[in-house]
């Protein structure tokens, strides 16, 4: 009887394993665009930080760009060319970037939101869920969802956010937070029941709102303190092969403390943050 038993098991679980992902996760996982050889897309967008004369400089930059050949990549503080500019290739993010866009920084931080749809891609086929430490208006966590479903999204999305300024807070104040953005941003999702929206300071909004195991992690809380206590209630708890972005990690100035308090939490636990050249830092949850 043991046997049979114990028979059944490991076939169950050699049919699982022999599942490709798009049998684990139907329909949801965006079909690759295939782009012609020739055809290349270049992305220009004058918005840039921590510049003294941002339209002399977005000019300087327009004008950079004519001199070079192939395609090139200038917005939010990243000026390449002779790239492919994959993300402009995948149309199902195009798609799904531009029916979220609803300011100058959602469309200039284009590179940045792809990072997070292709960690999405690879996540939402791990088991776990999702979080986004500091949604704002949740234009990110919208973004992937669309790119991955929409409302057959078929993750829990745990988006946590004060969704208002704060004095006392060390982070410097957003542009949208105040009393509405909240509710804004509960009626931007009220046809997405699988997104969770948490109101409150982090680590405090964790307490009864925290999901068990983690697929993605996304974080973007513009202070060091809040950041480092986000990854010490969320991080073991991601599981292997779990895609971390840290939204600000090679960004200097302001945001330069978050690095260095990260890299000294990572250090104990001997992992490296890569830096990414969209300011963004990555992990990979071994």
């Amino acid at each position: 009887m043991l046997v049979r038993v114990l028979s059944r098991v490991f076939e169950s679980l050699f049919r699982r394993s022999e599942r490709t992902p798009s049998e684990l996760q139907p329909n949801i996982l965006p079909k690759r665009s295939v782009p012609k050889l020739g055809e290349l897309n270049s992305f220009f967008y004058p918005v840039f930080w921590a510049v003294n004369r941002p339209e002399t400089f977005a000019k300087k930059v327009e004008t950079l760009t004519q001199d070079t050949s192939h395609a090139f990549y200038a917005s939010d503080n990243l000026i390449t060319w002779g790239r492919n500019n994959s993300l402009l290739d995948d149309l199902p993010f195009v798609e799904a970037w531009k029916a979220n866009i609803e300011s100058e920084s959602d469309r200039a931080i284009a590179w940045r939101r792809y990072v997070l749809a292709c960690a999405a891609y690879h996540c939402v086929q791990l088991d776990g869920d999702f979080v986004e430490c500091g949604a704002y208006t949740g234009v990110g966590v919208k973004t992937v969802v669309d790119y991955l479903g929409g409302q057959a999204f078929p993750k829990t999305f745990w988006a946590y956010d004060i969704f208002e300024h704060d004095d006392s807070m060390l982070n410097h104040p957003m542009p949208e937070h105040g009393p509405g953005l909240f509710d804004r941003v509960r009626a931007k999702f009220a046809e997405y029941p699988q997104v969770r929206l948490v109101k409150g300071l982090i680590p405090q909004c964790f307490e009864g709102n925290m999901p068990e195991r983690i697929a993605y992690l996304h974080i973007d809380l513009n202070q060091a303190p809040a950041e480092v206590a986000a990854l010490d209630a969320l991080f073991d708890r991601m599981v292997p092969g779990g895609i971390l972005v840290l939204d600000d990690y090679e960004w200097g100035g302001t945001y330069r403390p978050q690095k260095l308090a990260e890299d000294a939490w990572f250090d104990e636990r001997r992992y490296r943050v890569m830096p990414l050249p969209t300011g963004q830092g990555l992990v990979i949850k071994r």
